[in-house]
């Protein structure tokens, strides 16, 4: 079911705000869709790593003869054998982590990538892969992020002097509980996940001969091509204009594909060898070394007046960086620690973070990146804080909303909301969910008289949320109108399933009056597109679409003033057809198609064209409501989500046929999490779930039909109205169905599950709460924090530095 409310057209005889079915998905049904693996490149070798099987350890030999005698083996290679530039993701954490693409000396997790394979194919790479023989040196590993932080644990990077690579604290004696009537504290753990794109990671480097226009053509699935062009001309002394970069189909992402070591040592040794090559990423492999999300452990105190009213937050947050600062990590600092007031009047937060080392695989972002930890950082806390108090989580929560009235609404962190209704988006869930009727079912099966396991237990769980897309930057647009009245559209982000093409292409129909089926779409290729940010951070609609909007405006500008000469009218007076053509208001007898006035521009000497690069005055911040039902089975633990209800809103929408299909994707990715996926080490380092046969991924049997609703508050930043949304549902649904959960188990005493809320764990906390020993919510953190610095921001004043 789908509802949208207080919805506004964008202009009459728009495409905006329709339902337009996907114009990609034709390309990719008849199986014509371009993915790398697709591709074939004459000449190429293939590419396979060998990956240490152990997580810390030296390397005291790698013998590499018996591959070099396998059948079609070009070379292969370790890190003696030449020199590769760092990799580094993102962003760098600290600069005295240093990620080596093939291991110097030491590996630091399991799937460290240690030599690498050339071969005529796959299969030959692959085998003579498995013929390198490795000796290593056990080292003590460091598996447990919180134990990282502890003085007895081994230091992975002697030069740092400890496994704390980044952080900062409050200063000594800040207290932001003083004056608060009741404190609540729980300890949450934000579970580590894989990413589990559909297509793992992909990649072709191709030389360019001599008298090239390129000296590399690099096929990549990633989301910010003309980012990671500019990282490899810098790596490899090349100018950016000659490196070409094109993402085809990217079979998803999530955050997780960008540059890679592989990618590293690819373009090493198709320069080295002057030949193609091509290294296409295993589902194993994959899970192993794609940087992992989430893992982060909160530790929260909320306090507040006895009527319900917020007194102030204190939070530490570690985040596990893995074995080389990857970025992740950063996430306990950044958008967790932005984020953490949610929708709330919190007079005073402090917040410590730190990221720190570990023997595990690199982190990075994962759909919400940050986000999704900070919603339920706090939505846990305002759960176990109406317990406390014996209010109702909607009214607790409705006590505390920033209200319509007080947008632009800046936080402690810093961060200025744009616009919000949030009672507004609670209401409407909570109307969908008939909250009262559950409330008088959850209250019927806890009559005491009922026999044990004569029904299942109700829970009902809810999370108000707000989220940051767009943050910062801008992105390019381009509109062409051909002289056959066909339209070309180009941006500067890179779509791997968002639905790009739709929507820009509905914006351009909808200001020129063009069949949607005459634009043609051109992205993520550096040599078509001159310049873009790429995709990532729900950005891509209100930036790029904005862009495109631009571009649109000025193309129509132009070809007024041009239909006005061919009409001998004023240009303020000609209009857009009904029927795709130009013609003077009020007498639309006479009028010239797209096309005549695309032959007049080229006449004119300068095509029908134009670019535009918008520029974001501000971040926006979609926000929502979600409502969780959950049915618990008291003899076995399992947990059934009956039903789920989420009212996002993320500004004026422009397709509610693709926001729906991202809010499902992102429930989807947000009840995983809450229920199933968990990525495991075991104290040696050594990944329990690995396969698909250990990780438990859901496969679409596992969800109900989700109950998707929108309610609609245009963002006064970009002249579209528009939010992101890829990534809102899963920072609200996750809090929702772990609230659920909980609430299911309260009566019996149980105040806090980790995530994922497994049978056995829902079990385990069932009978331990029998027995009169609930799982506690909280426990002090580790000592380690104290290492953290102050880390000062000289453009505040000290009495500023206090609420940040």
């Amino acid at each position: 079911m789908t509802t949208t409310a207080g919805t506004a057209p964008f202009g009459a005889g728009s495409l905006v705000g329709a339902p337009v079915r996907r114009v990609e998905d034709p390309a990719l049904l008849r199986g014509e869709a371009t993915y790398i693996d697709n591709l074939d490149f004459p000449d190429v070798v293939h590419l396979a790593f060998v990956r240490s099987t152990v997580a810390h350890a030296d390397l005291t030999g790698v013998d590499t003869s018996a591959a070099l005698e396998m059948p079609g083996v070009v070379g292969v290679w370790t890190s003696d054998d030449f020199d590769l530039p760092a990799h580094v993701g993102l962003m760098a954490l600290n600069p005295a982590v240093v990620h080596h693409p093939l291991a110097k000396g030491r590996v630091r997790y399991v799937g460290d990538a240690i030599a690498v394979v050339a071969a005529e194919t796959k299969l030959q790479a692959i085998d003579a892969a498995e013929m390198v023989v490795v000796d290593y040196e056990p080292l003590a590993p460091v598996v447990d992020f919180e134990f990282a932080m502890d003085d007895e644990a081994p230091v992975l990077y002697e030069e740092i002097g400890s496994n704390l690579i980044f952080g900062q604290r409050k200063p000594d004696g800040y207290d932001p509980l003083a004056g608060a009537d009741v404190i609540v504290r729980g300890r949450f753990e934000n579970q580590r996940v894989a990413v589990v794109p559909m297509e793992g990671s992909a990649l072709a480097v191709i030389p360019g001969a001599d008298g090239d226009e390129f000296a590399l053509t690099v096929y990549l699935a990633c989301q910010m091509p003309h980012m990671i062009r500019g990282r490899i001309a810098q790596q490899f002394g090349l100018e950016p204009d000659q490196v070409r970069l094109i993402a085809p189909h990217v079979g998803g992402s999530f955050g997780g594909k960008h540059w890679s070591p592989e990618g590293i040592v690819a373009t090493r040794l198709a320069l080295d060898l002057g030949r193609p090559v091509k290294f296409i990423e295993g589902r194993s492999e994959n899970m192993l070394t794609l940087p992992h999300g989430r893992a982060q452990v909160q530790y929260v105190e909320l306090g507040l007046h006895h009527d319900g009213t917020i007194v102030g937050m204190r939070c530490q947050v570690v985040g596990d960086s893995g074995a080389y600062g990857g970025f992740g990590g950063l996430f306990a600092n950044g958008p967790t620690r932005m984020m953490a007031q949610g929708v709330y009047h919190i007079p005073k937060i402090g917040f410590d973070g730190a990221a720190v080392v570990t023997n595990t695989a690199p982190l990075g972002a994962y759909r919400g990146a940050g986000r999704p930890e900070a919603s339920a950082l706090i939505e846990r806390a305002m759960d176990l804080a109406a317990d406390e108090l014996g209010i109702d989580p909607a009214e607790l929560r409705r006590r505390n909303f920033i209200r319509p009235d007080e947008f632009p609404f800046t936080t402690l962190s810093g961060v200025t909301y744009d616009v919000g209704e949030y009672d507004k988006a609670l209401t409407e869930a909570l109307r969908i969910a008939g909250y009262d009727e559950l409330l008088a079912e959850q209250a019927r099966r806890r009559e005491p008289d009922r026999e044990r396991g004569d029904a299942k237990l109700l829970g009902i769980g809810m999370a108000v949320y707000v989220e940051i897309t767009a943050q910062g930057g801008g992105e390019y647009g381009a509109v062409e109108v051909h002289a056959d009245g066909s339209v070309t559209v180009k941006a500067g982000t890179s779509a791997h399933g968002q639905g790009h093409a739709t929507a820009y292409g509905q914006i351009v129909a909808g200001e020129l009056g063009i069949d949607i089926e005459q634009i043609t779409y051109i992205q993520s290729d550096t040599a078509q597109v001159p310049r873009g940010s790429g995709t990532g951070g729900s950005r891509s609609l209100q930036l790029a679409g904005s862009a495109v909007l631009g571009a649109s405006h000025t193309v129509l500008d132009r070809a007024r003033h041009i239909a006005a000469g061919m009409l001998e009218a004023a240009p303020e007076d000609i209009v857009v057809t009904g029927d795709g053509g130009l013609a003077v208001a009020g007498t639309p007898s006479k009028s010239f198609t797209w096309a005549q006035v695309a032959t007049e521009a080229d006449a004119q000497g300068e095509p029908l064209a134009a670019e535009y690069d918008f520029k974001a005055v501000g971040a926006t911040f979609p926000f929502g409501a979600h409502v969780s039902v959950v049915e618990i089975d008291q003899e076995t633990g399992e947990v059934d989500l009956v039903r789920h209800i989420a009212v996002d809103d993320c500004g004026r929408i422009i397709n509610p046929m693709l926001v729906d299909g991202q809010v499902h994707g992102g429930l989807a990715s947000g009840i995983s999490q809450a229920l199933y996926e968990h990525f495991v080490y075991d104290d040696d380092g050594n990944p329990l779930t690995s396969t698909l046969a250990e990780y438990a991924l859901p496969s679409a049997a596992e969800f109900r039909h989700w109950e998707v609703s929108h309610t609609e508050t245009p963002s006064p930043l970009n002249p579209l109205g528009a939010k992101g949304i890829g990534e809102s549902a899963t920072v609200g649904s996750t809090p929702a169905v772990q609230n659920a959960v909980v609430d299911a188990l309260s009566h019996l005493g149980v105040r806090h599950l980790d995530m994922p809320l497994t049978p056995e764990k829902v079990w385990r906390a069932i009978r331990d709460a029998e027995a009169g020993n609930p799982p506690p919510a909280w426990r002090e953190p580790p000592a380690g924090f104290g290492l953290l610095p102050v880390r000062e921001r000289a453009e505040l004043t000290e009495e500023d530095q206090i609420d940040i």
